[in-house]
């Protein structure tokens, strides 16, 4: 056999996932000399042997790389042979540049979770075990090429027993850079309230901790990607006291079930959901209420149908799960407003008016992350929070951006978008920059962004809001590095979020564009949120919108959807919800009215007067609670007949006032308000066919946190496939704001660089 040396090089979602020790397996199957290793831009190898071998080393790497592991490219070429005695792992190249995907957290695996069940094993009730196919990756990376001395796991130094597995080509933890057990790893420690620790043995603290919980205490665990708030999610007086202590009154929480079984025997997943509740990101999957369903469903989701659930995504949950033995309310710990924690100092401080207990541990988090939330319907899945084991990659590579483009995002649901190298990095989910900590966690994240990468930003885009704090950072950006900015606008941004995830820049059709959100800085000054656009020919033009109405009372307007029902109704309909009102706030609202010229288009408002006509919601108590209502009363409506209460009615934008007065006035005639929601529902979605007809388009591409309505978007989808329309919608990132960034990155390299 003629041996020759060839170079492959595996680019993608490949390291920190196994991949070098499953290639230095393979590698001896082939009886293949020579190394591999980590670099900079992925993985290479150097292989010596024959041609044909090699090609046939190279198509098994392909076809059976480790199942966390996502190649996106790869080549093989003969290079001057070199001699090798035997086939080893190199230690990483160690270089500034990077050009790799970040390795996204991973959920807890079933192999680990036998392992940490079975009481001769040597991880027996071990709360941070890990293999090579599951654990922290992102959360604990404070540089690349993914290494143990590149994480927060390099002050632990393994006992030799882990060094004996880690160095084992035949053990699972072959390589595993977050190895550890009880003798060398991670400690817990459990305190009360008040600072004072409890003194149990180490492997005794989740057993107490879940007696706690059971006996009505609140506890926040600070799981590996940040701090989560746990207490009994079948005792509704514990519940009730989170939310007082939280001042948290109305919005769901998420429900941790100890494995898929349990689930089952409360709610009926389908495939879909039950395959993304026992995936790698294991994210919160909203499933619909049973009649089994045996949890505190009214205080966990008040007036809600649905309940948030989720399995442990680390073997820490699984164990406090388990011994709890009922499903546990699981939040992100963290004050009202404010991001996830993930210091023990800091959650101690902040949360012991909130916990009773804590149990932290001495691994740091770099990187904290939300748990993801995604919604289900008709088996097509939306990204509601996009986050812990999405971020913060984009999975598409991209050559035609220059390396130095950040994109700022938007104010609300805020992230970022980072260009630093061939791919897009599109950051997990912040919050709202109006506070003070999530601003900080923003920067911090996007400064650690920064040196992983080694970057230094050369393009800004930010939104033309002026007043957004991430246009205002953005500024900041500019001015310190000197760099080019170019504003884009919210909406705009939106319809491009969706173009760019499905590929539709290079178009030979005009295509589209519904954007309906809550609100936006509009081109005409007004707020925009009801918008239609049409992309042709690289260019985006606005072509129609929802019928401007009164925007009052600043953000309250936002938050009391009263107003926007006030707003949209005409002189002689306003007495008809007087009673909303005080006799103060009547003559105040009204008098605005008379001297307002702020207008809007929103959608997101037209939501909440709807919602406020049907008696569902007067005042938000958290964001979109009256539009989460509307839908919730909508999807229980199970008959075929209902109303388009735009039937026969002509128009080039569409009536917004004509929807609200008619939908009000079906109501007081005693038509039951499930039927209604569901009608307004139907109305909007046929709107958008109306317009698609009238602009001549079979394209249709929908943006925007209206969008996040799966009955929406079910409806839509139906009258669509009836028309021979295309509808695309966000899939890769969520429909709201958190699109913003990924959509500002995508308007200006193909509709301003064009």
């Amino acid at each position: 056999m003629h041996k020759k040396t060839y170079h492959i090089q595996i680019k993608g979602r490949v390291q920190g996932v196994g991949f070098r020790p499953f290639v230095y397996n393979l590698a001896k199957q082939f009886a293949i000399d020579g190394y591999v290793t980590n670099t900079k831009n992925g993985v290479e190898i150097c292989a010596t042997t024959s041609e044909e071998i090699a090609n046939q080393f190279l198509k098994s790497i392909l076809k059976d790389s480790p199942p966390v592991s996502e190649i996106k490219g790869h080549s093989i070429e003969e290079i001057p042979q070199e001699l090798f005695t035997d086939f080893k792992i190199k230690p990483s190249t160690v270089s500034k540049t990077i050009n790799i995907p970040l390795t996204p957290d991973f959920a807890f695996c079933k192999q680990c979770k036998t392992e940490i069940s079975d009481s001769n094993n040597r991880r027996y009730n071990y709360p941070f075990t890990t293999c090579v196919h599951c654990g922290p990756r992102y959360a604990i990376t404070t540089q690349f090429p993914f290494e143990r001395a590149n994480t927060s796991l390099t002050s632990f130094t393994m006992c030799a027993t882990c060094e004996k597995e880690y160095k084992d080509p035949n053990d699972r933890r072959f390589h595993s850079q977050t190895n550890s057990c009880a003798d060398c790893g991670i400690q817990l420690q459990l305190i009360d309230s008040k600072g004072k620790t409890v003194t149990v043995h180490q492997n005794q603290i989740i057993e107490k901790t879940a007696t706690l919980i059971l006996e009505g205490s609140i506890v926040a665990v600070k799981n590996t990607n940040g701090y989560v708030l746990c207490c009994d999610a079948t005792n509704e007086n514990v519940i009730t006291r989170l939310r007082a202590n939280k001042k948290r009154p109305n919005k769901p929480f998420a429900v941790l079930y100890s494995s898929i079984e349990k689930i089952r025997e409360e709610y009926q997943p389908s495939v879909k959901e039950t395959e993304v509740l026992t995936n790698t990101i294991a994210p919160i999957v909203i499933l619909k209420n049973t009649d089994t369903t045996a949890i505190a469903t009214h205080t966990i989701a008040p007036k809600m149908n649905q309940t948030g659930v989720m399995l442990p995504s680390s073997s820490l949950l699984f164990l406090l799960s388990k011994n709890v033995g009922r499903p546990m309310v699981c939040t992100s710990g963290n004050l009202h407003g404010s991001p996830i924690i993930s210091d023990n100092e800091t959650a101690q401080k902040s949360l012991h008016t909130i916990a009773d207990y804590f149990v932290h541990h001495n691994l740091d988090i770099q990187f904290p992350q939300d748990d993801s939330v995604v919604k289900f319907h008709e088996n097509t899945q939306h990204i509601l929070r996009r986050s812990r084991g999405f971020a913060p990659n984009y999975m598409e590579n991209n050559t035609l951006m220059e390396s130095g483009t950040l994109a700022m995002g938007a104010h609300l649901k805020s992230t970022f978008t980072l260009v630093p190298n061939a791919h897009i990095y599109v950051s997990q989910y912040f919050g709202n920059l109006d506070n003070y900590d999530v601003v900080t966690r923003y920067k911090k994240m996007l400064d650690q962004q920064l040196q992983v990468f080694d970057c230094r930003p050369e393009t800004i885009l930010v939104d033309t809001h002026p007043a957004y704090q991430s246009s205002l950072l953005g500024a900041e950006i500019t001015q310190q590095h000197k760099t080019e900015t170019h504003k884009i606008q919210h909406h705009k941004a939106h319809f491009a979020s969706v173009l760019g995830e499905h590929k539709l820049f290079d178009s030979e059709e005009k295509i589209l564009g519904v954007v309906w959100d809550g609100t936006g800085y509009g081109d005409d000054d007004a707020i925009w949120g009801g918008e239609f656009f049409v992309f042709e020919n690289s260019t985006i033009e606005r072509v129609s919108h929802f019928e401007y109405y009164d925007w009052l009372a600043n953000d309250k307007m936002a938050r009391e959807p009263r107003i926007s029902l006030l707003s949209l109704l005409c002189d002689e309909n306003k007495e008809q919800i007087k009673d909303k009102f005080t006799s103060t706030e009547w003559t105040i609202y009204n008098k605005m009215l008379l001297s307002n010229n702020l207008k809007t288009s929103s959608v997101g408002r037209l939501f909440d007067a709807v919602a406020s006509a049907l008696g569902l919601c007067d005042s938000n108590t958290f964001e979109a609670e009256a539009a989460m209502l509307l839908e919730d009363c909508a999807s229980t409506y199970s008959k075929s007949y209902y109303i388009d209460f735009l039937h026969n009615i002509s128009y080039d934008t569409i009536p917004s006032k004509k929807i609200v007065e008619a939908v009000l006035k079906a109501y007081r005639e005693g038509f039951c308000k499930e039927r209604l929601a569901f009608s307004f529902i139907y109305t909007l979605a046929k709107s958008i066919v109306t317009l698609s007809r009238k602009h001549q388009v079979t394209i249709i591409a929908c943006s925007g946190g209206v969008f996040q309505n799966t009955l929406l978007v079910s409806v839509l989808s139906k009258l669509c496939k009836n028309h021979k329309i295309v509808l695309k919608i966000n899939r890769k990132l969520s429909a709201n704001d958190e699109n913003i960034s990924f959509g500002q990155l995508m308007y200006f390299q193909h509709i301003i660089n064009n």
